[in-house]
């Protein structure tokens, strides 16, 4: 909705007020004529008309807000259909917009998570474990450079994505990620998001085959998104990864992820999504929790923390010590990442230091740690569990 209005009024600020505009309208005309049969459709309509009658009573914003110089695609760039056989073109403009190399990476994916993904400034903040308010000014001054730079709206040419491909790999995997598990809210999984990131990291592929990052991204998300029918029971219970029915994961998607997964680590060095699908795919081929090789995803993720430096990896790595070494192994990995700034706000650094310790007996100190996770976390799935978790310590 928002990339359809942007080619009409050529600003980012304005398409998201007639898109916002649109929702308004549909507020005050359903509730008496019933919701149309295809109310996307409908609200985009009325976004685009809300930015067609905008610019005819305001000619002048042509030249006072530019955004394209040309919106036309590039030579040699395709034009695709999503699965409903419109053309999803408009959505990878805008992507390729926001992520122009004369913008910074971090502002390239926030801005194109914002705007194309449709995530709040708040769940883009999350995602970088910075504070609202940083997000917020950092999108800004991303708007501000598309507007001043006439940074084109359109799908570059196939030599030209290339410079862009790790920007645009980023926006889909922390998409993907904040549907996986939802930041905050009463659903584990924001399924929208996490079909948009399938949707987009095929479209990927398609446009670039032989990439073998964009090979690995798809790969993760297959792998990864496999196991979504069994991580809540019927009662809406998260369900652990060692408690998971694996027969009801989704074996075509496994199987596809490990070709691509195989495919992408062809590539040398091996790319950090890569290393991600393998560690993924790990997880996939094991029959039983028991079996999981434990040993080989911490060598896995000793190489991903050469190639992608990150405290969150490196917390992962230490959960999986845990899992290989015991216990007070993986306390000792987590407890050496304590000074990592990044980390002072992360639930799962608090929850991952709280199971270790309830494993080892230690119940004041797991107590605590049960606490503190809850006080990081705002999904309300992973908030019950850390409560019952908290309860088991308490009653022992």
């Amino acid at each position: 909705m928002l990339a359809a209005t942007v080619r009409v009024t050529r600003d980012l600020d304005l398409a998201e007020e007639c898109a916002q505009d649109a929702f308004a309208r549909a507020l005050i005309t359903w509730p008496r004529s019933g919701v149309p049969a295809n109310p996307g459709a409908w609200l985009t309509t009325v976004s685009r008309r809300r930015a067609l009658d905008l610019l005819r009573r305001e000619r002048v914003l042509r030249t006072k807000l530019p955004l394209l110089v040309d919106d036309a695609t590039a030579p040699g760039a395709d034009v695709t259909l999503d699965t409903d056989g419109e053309i999803s073109d408009d959505r990878l403009r805008l992507i390729c917009t926001c992520c122009h190399p004369a913008l910074s990476r971090d502002a390239q994916v926030a801005l194109t998570l914002r705007l194309v993904c449709g995530l709040t400034t708040t769940e883009v903040a999350r995602a970088y474990l910075v504070s609202e308010p940083t997000m917020a000014a950092r999108i800004t001054r991303a708007k501000k450079k598309i507007q001043a730079a006439r940074i084109p709206y359109r799908v570059p040419a196939a030599e030209e994505l290339p410079a862009r491909i790790e920007a645009v790999l980023d926006v889909v995997h922390l998409l993907f990620t904040t549907g996986h598990t939802a930041p905050a809210g009463a659903d584990l999984v924001r399924r929208d998001l996490v079909e948009r990131s399938v949707d987009l990291a095929r479209l990927l592929h398609a446009l670039l085959p032989d990439d073998a990052g964009v090979a690995g991204l798809l790969a993760l998300i297959l792998l990864t998104d496999a196991r979504r029918a069994t991580r809540i029971d019927a009662e809406g219970r998260l369900i652990l990864l060692e408690h998971q029915d694996r027969a009801l994961w989704d074996q075509e998607r496994i199987a596809e992820g490990v070709a691509l997964a195989r495919a992408a680590l062809q590539a040398r060095p091996p790319r950090r999504f890569a290393l991600q699908a393998a560690i993924a795919a790990v997880h996939a081929e094991a029959a039983r929790w028991e079996d999981t090789d434990w040993r080989e995803i911490v060598a896995l993720y000793d190489l991903l923390l050469q190639v992608w430096p990150s405290p969150v990896v490196a917390l992962n790595r230490a959960v999986a010590v845990g899992m290989a070494d015991g216990p007070a192994a993986g306390l000792a990995a987590v407890e050496a990442l304590s000074d990592e700034p990044q980390l002072a706000g992360y639930g799962y650094a608090a929850a991952a230091r709280a199971d270790f310790l309830r494993r080892l007996g230690q119940d004041d100190a797991a107590r605590t740690a049960y606490e503190e996770a809850l006080l990081l976390t705002e999904n309300e799935v992973e908030r019950a569990f850390l409560q019952s978790r908290l309860e088991e310590v308490n009653n022992r």
